[in-house]
């Protein structure tokens, strides 16, 4: 008997795991807000034995150290990563026994890191789950290009070595379970599918169906944007992570709202961009609670910048919270209610409008700025004739290169079109929020380009 659960983390877009037998389990990539881990494995009624990361985060501060400290437990990180504290260092072909009959073993699989380090769950000897990382994921693998520029290729080469190794020394029917491909950018395309096995890998897999000289060339070619705070989540995983605090923030009133944005510090509305539109605090940014908050915000702000939250509920600061904390922006200022209760008084809202492409086609594009926040590889499969563009990572360095007049901003469904309408507000702009998605924009008679 065993069981594998699954923790899904679907802001950053990444999984986290549990599996054990009926007495102890072993954690597999736990996030840094670990408690629905432990609340799983009380779920199961088990004991957590053992933690293991298959490789020093780039995207997301782990929860593993803590979480062994907390339980007892054994944390198991690959023995060539350069880490601070105490470990237990696991190499290739390590195995360790996680409860009767059950068993994990480390296999060395290279290529999202040079440690990277996948486990295989072994019932009775033989393989049932492989937990790949950010090695072999679905339909395709995790990127080569977060450690260091110098090593991409060979990292890219060793990845598609990974993946030959692990689907030939694994059955078929072996599932294969990876930390990324649900969105984050830690993965080289997103996954399709929400499960697989090595066997449906061999078929549909880039890094399996190609050879390795194709293989790099399209994975180097189809690289992204890194995060901007990648560059700091290495490190804090690498020196060990601060316990986390997920207790009510310092609570902010309209007076203080105001002294901190006369300070330069940023304060972020947490609602829905609609309501954002309708009225606001005047130099405040927008970043949905339901969106990916903790990719974009992280990505944006300058690093160690204080942050003060505005939610309408506390339910919704608590959330905003936990996402942050797993991208290491910790303790914010915030403040719950409603915008009139967030402005001094005497002071109004702020407002700005919202159309759709439609609106946008009506209105006509000679006497305005059409703005598109996408990125460099969404804009390559088309974009509206005579757009500029400014993806919205890099948005608020380069505001001051947006043409004059009017903006009309947009994006690919509406939620990073709001940010940016928000940080064009907040420096003056007169700006509409096109919350749209773009496959509308041909429908509505706009003229799109292919690149």
């Amino acid at each position: 008997m065993f069981f594998i659960d699954t923790i899904d983390l679907e802001g950053l877009g990444n999984r986290s795991y549990l599996a054990g037998g009926r007495q102890t389990a072993v954690a597999v990539d736990p996030p840094r807000d670990f408690d629905q881990v432990l609340a799983v494995a009380a779920r199961r009624g088990v004991r957590i034995s053992h933690v293991v990361e298959t490789h020093v985060h780039n995207d997301y501060v782990t929860g593993g150290l803590e979480l062994a400290r907390v339980t007892g437990a054994a944390y198991l990180v690959p023995a060539t990563a350069r880490v601070s504290f105490a470990r237990v260092p696991v190499a290739d072909g390590d195995i360790v026994t996680i409860d009767s009959g059950l068993e994990v073993r480390a296999v060395a699989t290279p290529g999202h890191t040079p440690h990277h380090t996948s486990y295989v769950l072994q019932k009775q000897g033989q393989p049932v789950a492989a937990f790949t990382g950010g090695s072999l994921l679905i339909g395709t693998v995790g990127r080569p290009d977060l450690v260091e520029p110098r090593l991409t290729e060979e990292l890219a080469r060793a990845q598609h070595a990974t993946a030959h190794r692990l689907a030939s020394e694994l059955p078929d029917e072996t599932s294969v379970l990876p930390t990324h491909g649900f969105g984050s950018f830690c993965s080289s395309a997103q996954a399709e599918g929400d499960a697989t096995t090595i066997g449906k890998e061999k078929s549909a897999n880039t890094a399996l169906t190609t050879d390795v000289d194709s293989f790099v060339a399209r994975l180097l070619a189809e690289l992204d944007d890194i995060p901007a705070y990648y560059t700091h989540m290495g490190p804090a995983n690498a020196a060990g992570p601060a316990p986390l605090d997920l207790t009510p923030p310092a609570v902010a009133d309209a007076d203080e709202i105001a002294a901190r944005l006369a300070a330069g510090e940023w304060v972020v509305d947490l609602r829905n961009r609609v309501a954002f539109a309708e009225g606001h605090v005047a130099g405040s940014f927008n970043f949905e609670t339901d969106g990916k908050i903790a990719t974009y915000l992280a990505w944006m702000i300058p690093w160690g910048k204080p942050v003060t939250l505005l939610a309408e509920s506390h339910e919704q600061l608590a959330a905003a919270q936990r996402e942050l904390v797993r991208v290491g922006i910790d303790r914010p200022a915030a403040a719950t209610g409603t915008p009139q209760e967030w402005v001094p008084e005497g002071d109004s809202p702020a407002s700005f409008p919202r159309s759709t492409f439609a609106g946008l086609a009506e209105h006509g594009t000679d006497d305005i700025v059409v703005l598109d926040v996408r990125r460099d590889s969404e804009r390559a499969t088309g974009y509206i004739e005579s757009s500029v563009h400014t993806p919205i990572h890099r948005l608020h360095k380069r505001l001051g290169e947006v043409p004059a007049g009017t903006v009309w901003v947009h994006c690919a469904g509406g939620m990073r079109a709001g940010i940016a309408a928000s940080l064009l507000d907040a420096a003056g702009r007169d700006v509409v929020a096109i919350d749209d998605g773009f496959d509308a924009a041909a429908d509505a008679g706009l003229t799109v380009v292919i690149s």
